[in-house]
């Protein structure tokens, strides 16, 4: 089986996607993951097409495919809230944007926080989201989106497969929905992964193991159920390195883009880095090594 892995890179305005290709090699991956600007804001920069050009011959010198390359919506965006129409239909329209241009850069898979049930119940934010993502969809071509499995924390959404289910039900286009996995949300929602292939068994027969387009593969600081959705390094948290590579290594998900998204690293206030090369290269050996203390 060969391993798709990579982590959440920059995507900065000086270098673009170039820089991301660069930042994701330097970690020895083989796919990764990008905000198209700022995750907290609608602003964009003017898309560089050189530096897009240089950075697919970058890809392609190294076997990186861009159907495995994941794009993320930012957190701004909460389809489930309705209370004001307007700001509504400006993050729908947003939305739409952010859909071409992922189509622009290449790229076909955009993950989305389905959103939060705010000033409204759990079945009222589902249909708002259905309405949002029907208007989006129509509204756009060929670039799907992953709904990401949610901790639920609060009044969010997408925290289990029956809300997720609720929400790919009600779209009309079900060729452009998918899911993102998560398996520190997944702890934290409650779903015990070292019974995974129940978990699976459950997910395909509800709504397909076909729907899943990338998997963010991230330890959990908290314990089973608590509904926090904090990320921990991968060995160091509540799931541990052995469950999750298991879930790495499991037959069902052969051909999906694994993404770490794990803090990183502080040895001092001075000297933070990031740890994706050492987890990478942990999953590729199968072995756990503490990298922290090389």
């Amino acid at each position: 089986m060969s391993l798709i892995i990579g982590s959440h890179v920059g995507f900065g305005n000086k270098k673009q996607l170039l820089g991301s290709v660069e930042e994701a090699l330097s970690y020895k991956a083989n796919t990764f993951m990008f905000y198209t600007g700022s995750t907290q804001s609608t602003q964009r920069s003017e898309l560089n097409d050189e530096l897009t050009y240089e950075a697919y011959k970058l890809m392609v010198e190294n076997n990186i495919n861009s159907s495995n390359v994941i794009v993320h919506a930012p957190y701004i965006i909460n389809l489930a809230n309705r209370s004001d129409e307007s700001k509504f239909m400006f993050y729908v329209n947003f939305f739409k944007d952010e859909l071409n241009r992922v189509k622009t850069l290449g790229f076909d898979k955009i993950v989305l926080h389905p959103g939060s049930a705010v000033n409204c119940t759990k079945e009222e934010g589902i249909k708002n989201i259905i309405d949002g993502l029907n208007m989006v969809i129509n509204d756009t071509t060929s670039v799907k989106v992953l709904l990401e499995f949610m901790a639920g924390k609060g009044n969010e959404l997408g925290s289990s497969i029956d809300e997720l289910k609720s929400i790919i039900d009600g779209i009309n286009n079900k060729d452009r929905i998918g899911v993102c996995l998560d398996s520190c949300h997944m702890n934290d929602a409650g779903i015990d992964l070292n019974k995974f292939d129940e978990f699976l068994d459950e997910f395909d027969k509800k709504i397909g193991i076909n729907k899943i387009g990338c998997f963010h593969i991230n330890d959990s600081m908290n314990p089973i159920a608590s509904h926090k959705d904090r990320h921990a390094n991968i060995g160091f948290g509540t799931i541990g390195f052995e469950t999750l590579n298991s879930i790495v290594y499991n037959s069902r998900l052969s051909g999906i883009p694994f993404i770490l998204e794990t803090p990183y690293i502080n040895r001092n206030m001075s000297d933070e880095y990031p740890p994706y090369k050492y987890e990478i290269e942990n999953f590729r050996n199968k072995k756990f090594i503490d990298f922290t203390i090389q």
